[in-house]
């Protein structure tokens, strides 16, 4: 399975296509709103130092953050080929336990100022028709847009996804073109290169620090190309960005030199130094093909959040949602419940911001969080793979520095606006905590017995003809690790709540691990022909569809003569009737009669009333197409002890 992945991202001509297409929306469409939100921060009235410290900035932080960071460095910590912050941490997570705070903290700001891209995006984009139609009302416009692109998630984005490369081509081409246009009225701009002017802007000119945030916005799309790294493979990406850099930086340049034209001018909330360097018979055609390339940028966020959700339900710091996959791609990922949640909010970004300048001054302040959690955990896969200390250091000082300070810079957005992300961001992280803390009480106090104390007994149950059979074939899901052991509720399921005669009793265990895409299971016949265990390896990525799974399982079985699963009934028996298969899901509820510790309490009461939104169990697991039976069960982690009763006569 991972050598046929590896072998899809070779580089090739298709790839580096796929690349431009899937990874760079976000960072791609930046500069519809940087250098506009820079000379805005900077006091709003156009000079040479502004515009020439500004760019100068823009160039070091893309060389520095995306080309050296990202590109560079954070490529190379792929995960059999898959990226993003949750694969990073699945890579170091056996050797440091702690490491799981920045990837829960990282993930979730990823996922909160996510919310804002689509607005932002879309927004700046149509703000262009003003040019031509000043009193065009853009929200209703950018509302329809918006949600006619979330309805579209639920068919998949196969047939959409094949055009978005030539269109992101054509993007960059134009970027390229309109910025070399430009600077070939004012050339001495590419001076800007030199970090001197970057050094003065920061240094010298007054406020100039705070600037930082909105030169933030340049590189906001970084973390997306570790993201998709398992849509496009290190090398495709890597060539690929050499294009998306140049043209970029083009682009940037090409609108600081439209802004030397306009030096002691006030730039209006309305123009935009992205249009401005666009002829005027060209306005019509560049927005149209700015509006294509935000759609693209939103639809790659949205299937980004689709992948980090389903990585984050099987690393347990998500609740079990409805998953589906809309078309045989690979990792195409469909989350209903994530969708609708995007879609509200990024709808609501739109009627609260209003313009795309409110928007800038609320944009980033989330994603620089993430990108000091991806310098933690990075720092740490280093340090396993036995890197120089002083590399280390290195690279972990300098990225701090770099990134501290766009973070302190980026907490001037916080009363404009960048409250909104950063209280998202600490729901999303509650919600991270809840989960994963309740996983682990959970598991460290749920019961579990020696199956081997029970086989003589599920032996003789089953051959009690006394008792009318429930099935042929019963399956329990089962969290015992062990081979050997077993949940005491599922042995009280069997017995006591309502004694379950069957011919074979199967035990499905299923176990997430690090590599992405795993798919291998083992079997344990613990009592021939009667009690079978498998255990599924199933990869973090990988669908649960054990249904499809242990059907696939009892066919091998039956093709190496292990198990027989005719029925057992005589007159079935003699026409090689098929046994009957049936599920037993025990969904466990908090019981009454449990002393927990206050804190304890509490977040088993928080995951349970989170728990009331998601998927059951069966549909979870895979199960809905078979006969399934839920049974309620009490969840007693802490019984109550020294209860004392009176009698009276």
């Amino acid at each position: 399975m991972s050598n046929q992945h590896n072998s899809h991202n070779r580089l090739s001509t298709a790839g580096l296509l796929i690349a431009l297409g899937i990874i760079y929306g976000d960072i791609g469409t930046s500069p519809l709103y940087v250098m506009k939100a820079i000379i805005l921060s900077g006091g709003n009235v156009i000079n040479q130092e502004l515009i020439y410290g500004g760019v100068s900035c823009v160039f070091w932080t893309i060389t520095l953050q995306t080309t050296i960071k990202y590109v560079i460095l954070t490529l190379q910590a792929d995960n059999n080929g898959e990226g993003g912050i949750f694969s990073l941490y699945t890579l170091v997570r056996r050797k440091a336990k702690w490491l799981v705070i920045p990837a829960i903290i990282g993930g979730s700001s990823l996922l909160a100022d996510g919310i804002i891209t689509p607005p932002i995006s879309v927004s700046s984009a149509i703000e262009g028709l003003r040019i031509i139609y000043p009193h065009l009302p853009t929200i209703p416009i950018v509302i329809a847009i918006l949600t006619l692109l979330f309805v579209a998630q639920s068919f998949g984005t196969q047939i959409v996804g094949k055009a978005f490369g030539p269109i992101m081509l054509i993007w960059f081409t134009m970027l390229a073109v309109l910025g070399v246009s430009s600077i070939l009225i004012h050339p001495e701009v590419l001076k800007a290169i030199n970090p001197q002017y970057a050094y003065r802007l920061l240094a010298l000119y007054p406020g100039g620090f705070w600037l930082l945030g909105s030169v933030f916005l340049c590189t906001t799309g970084a973390e997306a190309l570790y993201s998709d790294l398992g849509h496009c493979g290190k090398e495709n990406i890597r060539i690929s960005w050499i294009f998306v850099k140049l043209c970029l930086l083009l682009n940037y340049f090409g609108q600081a030199a439209w802004l030397t034209q306009h030096i002691g001018q006030s730039l209006d909330e309305r123009d935009n130094p992205f249009y401005g360097v666009m002829p005027d018979w060209f306005l019509l055609i560049g927005i149209t093909i700015a509006t294509l390339a935000a759609i693209i940028a939103s639809q790659a966020l949205i299937t980004g959040s689709f992948t980090l959700i389903g990585e984050a339900i099987r690393l347990n710091l998500w609740p079990r949602v409805r998953l589906r996959y809309p078309t045989i791609v690979k990792g195409q990922l469909f989350v209903p419940s994530v969708n609708k949640l995007l879609w509200a909010g990024c709808i609501g970004i739109v009627l609260y911001f209003r313009e795309s300048s409110n928007m800038e001054a609320a944009y980033g302040l989330a994603i620089t969080v993430t990108m000091l959690a991806t310098t933690i955990l990075l720092s740490y896969y280093l340090y396993l793979k036995k890197f120089s200390k002083i590399i280390i250091a290195l690279f972990l000082g300098t990225y701090l520095a770099i990134e501290v300070s766009f973070l302190v810079a980026n907490l001037l957005k916080f009363p404009h606006g960048g409250w909104v992300t950063v209280l998202i961001g600490m729901v999303l992280v509650f919600v991270m905590y809840i989960m994963l803390r309740s996983f682990y009480i959970k598991r460290r106090l749920t019961d579990e017995v020696r199956l081997d104390k029970y086989i003589d007994a599920l032996r003789q149950l089953s051959e009690d003809e006394s008792i009318p059979k429930y099935s042929t074939h019963l399956i329990y899901m089962t969290s015992a690790e062990r081979k050997n052991q077993i949940e005491s509720k599922i042995i009280y399921s069997i017995f006591q709540k309502r004694p379950k005669r069957a011919d074979i009793y199967w035990f499905l265990h299923v176990n997430t691990t690090d590599d992405p895409y795993t798919m291998e299971y083992k079997v344990h016949h613990i009592l021939d022909n009667d009690i079978i265990r498998v255990d599924f390896n199933l990869g973090f990525r990988v669908e649960q569809r054990i249904n499809l799974y242990f059907r696939k399982v009892v066919e091998n079985l039956v093709q190496n003569k292990e198990v027989d699963i005719t029925s057992r009934y005589e007159s079935l028996s003699r026409q090689n009737v098929i046994g009957d298969f049936r599920f037993v899901v025990l969904e466990k509820y908090l019981s009454i009669e449990n002393d927990l510790p206050w804190d304890e309490k509490l977040i088993m009461q928080a995951y349970y009333y989170i728990k009331d939104f998601t998927s059951s169990e069966d549909k979870w697991f895979g199960l809905d197409t078979s006969s399934v039976k839920i049974e309620k069960v009490p969840l007693v982690i802490n019984p109550i002890h020294n209860v004392e009763l009176t009698r009276v006569e």
